[in-house]
């Protein structure tokens, strides 16, 4: 079973360990950074990447719970516009970036 999937825009994981499936939609313009991270299904992720059009598979993901978002950009704001809804979500998602970081190292070293 693939744990990953990517589009022009947005990534999904899948963690075994935690049995848990996340979606990422991240947009860097000229007026800055946009990131919304979403607790997506199973159903969803299965779906993830079967569309022609890289929007119809944003639009799916947004129809998940989002877990956090992140916005930064030049309108006159100069932090996070919005704030985490969910620390525990957005954890573990980062949590899964980190451990799929260390099995590539450990995979090159050997």
């Amino acid at each position: 079973m693939t744990t990953e999937k990517h589009g022009n825009c947005w990534t999904a994981y899948y963690d075994p360990d935690t049995k848990q499936y996340y979606a990422r939609i991240m947009y860097i313009s000229r007026e800055g950074l946009e990131q919304y991270d979403y607790e997506i299904t199973q159903d969803i992720f299965a779906r993830l990447g079967t569309f022609d059009d890289d929007t119809e598979n944003e639009r799916l993901i947004r129809t998940a719970k989002m877990a956090y978002s992140f916005e930064n950009t030049m309108y006159g704001t100069l932090g996070p516009e919005r704030t985490v809804w969910d620390d525990e979500a957005h954890e573990a998602m980062n949590g899964y970036e980190r451990k799929k970081r260390r099995r590539k190292s450990r995979k090159k070293k050997t």
